[in-house]
């Protein structure tokens, strides 16, 4: 009798539905937003701000794993998007400047832990710069769980720097990252999103891959494009954005690869995986 009344008030809009299934995997998104620049012209972020609201309402996902996004993007998100909260520092010593932002869907996930580390010698001061990096480079880290079932897993998001003199920074980078995962707890599953600005061949893929799983080569399904860097031209040629498992069997993984009018919400193609907790 109850379910009937909870039926018939459902149908008659009483009661909310909510708006995801308790058994539905985790939708995980990994996307460079592509920080406002005034050089990017018709491309601008006051031209994409709608495109990226649009792209994220049509891929809802649980959470997303941002690069070079700066407070104001994340703002104007926020206030669009009010199902998510967002957290992240910005890499600067004073706070400033981008960040590796992380979005979460407040009614799926809560956050039990969170921080940051920089990508030097001295991970734990912010804005540090070593390794002759250009910026400094940094991670954010959440230990996120579920509220339908208390499963948790660890959410890490870093961008690694872009030039090509940089690659031995990248791997010093992508060798503090896996110390870091091997430092965690056992049993907890690990992401690890991010802009890597080197390509699977690298020695970067190869620390990474010692001890995670490349979602794009190991998911049950792959769909889209395997590059993701396409410069707002939708001809994209290298796949620098990676998403990396620990501890559970991604499902699948697309790249998003929708536009509007011939625009695109960024300059990278993000990528959404699905993940169900063991």
């Amino acid at each position: 009798m109850r379910r009937c009344l909870l039926l018939l008030a459902c149908l008659f809009g009483f009661v909310a539905l909510p708006t995801y299934a308790a058994d539905n995997p985790l939708r995980i998104m990994s996307f460079n937003i592509r920080l406002p620049v005034e050089s990017d012209g018709v491309d601008y972020w006051e031209t994409r701000k709608p495109l990226a609201v649009r792209m994220l309402q049509e891929q809802q996902p649980d959470v997303i794993g941002m690069q070079e996004l700066v407070k104001s993007q994340a703002d104007y998100l926020a206030r669009e998007l009010p199902q998510y909260a967002w957290f992240g520092r910005g890499r600067d010593a004073d706070g400033g400047g981008e960040r590796m932002g992380v979005f979460y869907r407040t009614d799926r996930l809560k956050v039990i832990e969170s921080g940051d580390f920089w990508l030097s010698d001295t991970p734990d001061v912010p804005g540090s710069i070593t390794w002759d990096h250009l910026y400094p480079r940094m991670v954010t880290w959440a230990l996120f769980e579920q509220r339908s079932d208390g499963k948790r897993f660890y959410l890490f998001n870093t961008h690694l720097p872009y030039r090509d003199q940089d690659e031995a920074a990248r791997v010093k980078g992508a060798t503090a990252i896996a110390a870091h995962l091997a430092a965690l707890p056992a049993g907890v599953p690990v992401v690890l999103t991010g802009d890597f600005n080197t390509t699977p061949d690298s020695d970067v893929h190869v620390v990474l891959a010692r001890t995670l799983q490349d979602a794009w080569t190991t998911a049950l399904r792959v769909e889209g494009s395997d590059a993701t860097f396409h410069g707002f031209t939708g001809n994209a040629d290298k796949r620098i954005d990676w998403i990396f498992v620990k501890g559970a069997q991604p499902e699948s993984i697309t790249s998003v690869t929708t536009r509007w009018n011939q625009r695109y919400p960024s300059d990278h193609f993000p990528l959404v995986m699905t993940l169900r907790l063991p």
